[in-house]
């Protein structure tokens, strides 16, 4: 058997493949993968590899590594010291290694980010959920590489025959601290989101890599948006909040005033207005992203976005032993589908059309995906259950080239590859499916109700909120207690009043996904139970696992440690466990009823339901849109009065913030 001994780790070294974990963004499972696949498919053509072979991701400073048998390597990404037997060698070359050679990776200086060793054959070791690339966060897949690991090579894959040296120097890229992401523009944007010369300002801006960056999402750092609205309504205080909507890898997202693009590794659903999207031919140059960076967005085309790939692509094509590279079937031109001209959802991209059962929205959002919005932009169900029947009608028709199909709160996000389905071919056949759907009051949606247990105030819920207000924003309006905000924002008397409609509301699941792993995102069935509150601004940098909150009028459960908007208010158990099939535990339409428990039984049940002894109790349970109605009109009068009272609180709370920004204005004038 031929190894990889690890003799050091470097500072972050992990298994990934291309192109990823796909097919799961709907439950919350990103795709990972090598953040720059460029570099990744490159080393693998120069290997003779087939595409996914599996290769190591190095994060700044590299490791350092012993072959028990003769390897041929390739180093890739950026520059960094390479040495074989201590002898220095260079990047970007088909190296041989013998048995016993160590190989060593230096520290990435100055530029880049990330460097991609691979290896003849790949590293062998068992798929996990499709894939062999790591997911640190979730430990899908694996975890990152530790002093004494072994890794086996994958020699069954390995090119028969002898092999010639490839070298690919000439499709090394010139790596700078001054870089251009270029972008297509929606789907949210001016004027419903921002001002004209809002996005304008944006787009001109120079914009420095955050340091809290990683694989999770690339934080910019630049000027202050300029909104065209007040706030987000019932999706949040701050004007970037929106009805959860599921993004793309490669998303560029207003998190409060803070731009982020979306990662390998980022979350795919989420209550933030999206402004652009990275196209497929810059989307290697986040993984070369580092601290203090210079980044500026270019809007182009769709077509010329279109023509960028297409030579990218061309040129990893002509790279050494490119024949490896190349899929089984040619690439052919975006498929028809033999569907008749639909030309309104084509020509009337983001404006409100007359659908079946109401308005309906189609937008582009990116090369990759079209995200179709159902109804007004306000938190009703009618719009969830049309989500619901487009979604399933989507998935009934089968198209080829359909990616992920990921429900929001009024959204369906519908991902795509434009190579063998054109988004115009796409419209065609998603508003041939709305309009034959069924009317959503005659549906009944089965689910079930599941009882969680809540740990109120669980001290590491109370601890995350400490960090934040220690190391990222002491004066946030949420802290020092995110429960006092939230009693002071819904005009409630005392902390009580805010257990007491938690602990008493079922919350009907509309999302999962929304903090990764089947995390869910919910909201109360009966209006009067329907807290408001706004997202951190900027987000968390750490949210423990499980931990539980609310943003907008939604609750969410963290599907794992991470980041985090949520004002939080409690823990329960985990809502993903592997060993499960599926693994997610929740699903669309479930109804979530809390039970308080104290923190030691809560430590107890999650030790548990990690060991597979205990899992929540459920119940089969029922959604029709119909008695929901019926419920609502029988208690308006109620309804209304805590709308009013609601809204009357936060139009204060908004005032005071307002106060708040004047005088530390004029005291940073004095």
């Amino acid at each position: 058997m031929s190894v990889i001994e690890i003799l050091s780790p470097g500072a972050l070294s992990t298994v990934q493949d291309w192109p990823g974990r796909t097919g799961h963004w709907a439950v919350g499972v990103p795709p990972s993968g090598p953040m720059d696949s460029r570099s990744h498919r490159i080393g693998n053509s120069l290997l003779g590899n087939p595409p996914d072979a599996a290769g190591l991701e190095v994060t700044l400073t590299g490791p350092k590594l012993r072959f028990s048998a003769p390897a041929t390597v390739a180093v890739t990404g950026a520059p960094l010291a390479v040495s074989l037997d201590g002898e220095t060698v260079c990047q970007w070359t088909a190296l041989q290694v013998p048995a016993g050679g160590v190989l060593s990776l230096g520290t990435i200086r100055s530029v880049g980010m990330r460097a991609y060793v691979l290896v003849r054959g790949g590293l062998a070791g068992e798929a996990h959920m499709g894939s062999r690339s790591v997911f640190a966060s979730a430990a899908l897949g694996g975890r990152p590489l530790r002093r004494g690991d072994t890794l086996e090579l994958d020699t069954a894959r390995a090119p028969a025959g002898p092999r010639a040296l490839g070298d690919a120097t000439a499709l090394a890229p010139s790596f700078a601290n001054d870089v251009q992401l270029r972008v297509v523009l929606g789907p949210h944007g001016a004027p419903d989101f921002l001002t004209r010369d809002g996005l304008d300002e944006l787009l001109a801006a120079s914009w420095s890599v955050d340091p809290h960056s990683n694989r999770t999402g690339i934080r910019l750092l630049g000027p202050r948006p300029q909104w065209s609205r007040a706030d987000g309504g019932e999706a949040g205080l701050h004007p970037s909040n929106i009805l959860d909507s599921a993004y793309s890898v490669g998303t560029v997202m207003l998190a409060g005033d803070m731009a982020v693009v979306v990662g390998p590794d980022g979350p795919s659903l989420g209550g933030f207005a999206a402004i652009a999207q990275v196209i497929r031919a810059d989307m290697w140059r986040m993984g070369q992203l580092r601290a203090g960076d210079r980044v500026t967005l270019a809007p182009v085309s769709m077509s010329q976005a279109a023509q960028l790939h297409a030579s990218a692509e061309a040129e990893i094509a002509h790279s050494p032993s490119a024949g490896h590279m190349r899929r089984d079937t040619p690439e052919r031109p975006a498929c028809g589908l033999g569907h008749a001209p639909h030309a309104v959802a084509r020509t009337s991209l983001g404006r409100p059309l007359e659908g079946t059962h109401g308005i309906v929205t189609y937008r582009r959002a990116g090369e990759g995906a079209v995200l179709v919005e159902l109804g007004e932009p306000v938190l009703e169900l009618r719009s969830r259950v049309r989500v619901h029947a487009l979604a399933a009608g989507l998935r009934e028709e089968r198209l080829p080239g359909v990616l992920d199909v990921t429900a929001g709160v009024r959204s369906l996000h519908v991902q795509h590859d434009p190579d063998r389905l054109g988004a115009g071919a796409l419209l065609d056949a998603i508003a041939q499916i709305e309009a034959r759907l069924a009317a959503p009051e005659d549906l009944v949606i089965e689910g079930r109700t599941v009882h969680l247990p809540l740990s109120w105030r669980h001290s590491e819920a109370m601890r995350a909120i400490s960090r934040y207000q220690e190391s990222v924003r002491a004066d946030a309006p949420w802290c020092p207690d995110n429960i006092d905000f939230i009693r002071r924002i819904n005009g409630l008397p005392d902390e009580m009043a805010v257990r007491d409609i938690l602990t008493s509301a079922a919350y009907l699941v509309l999302g999962l996904g929304d903090v990764y792993l089947g995390a869910p995102v919910a909201v109360p069935l009966d209006p009067r139970h329907r807290l408001v509150s706004t997202k951190y601004n900027p987000a968390r940098t750490w949210t423990p696992a499980n931990a539980v909150g609310i943003g907008g009028a939604f609750l969410c459960v963290y599907g794992i440690e991470g980041p985090g908007g949520y004002q939080l208010v409690g823990r329960t158990v985990p809502v993903w466990r592997d060993g499960e099939d599926p693994p997610w535990r929740l699903r669309h339409f479930d109804q979530l009823r809390f039970e308080l428990v104290t923190e030691q039984r809560l430590q107890e049940l999650r030790h548990a339901s990690k060991a597979g002894v205990w899992a929540p109790r459920t119940e089969p349970a029922s959604f029709s849109l119909r008695e929901h109605e019926r419920f609502l009109d029988a208690n308006a009068p109620q309804i209304a009065a805590f709308r009013a009272r609601r809204e009357a609180a936060f139009a204060a709370e908004r005032r005071a913030w307002a106060a708040a920004d004047e005088a530390r204005t004029m005291e940073a004038l004095v």
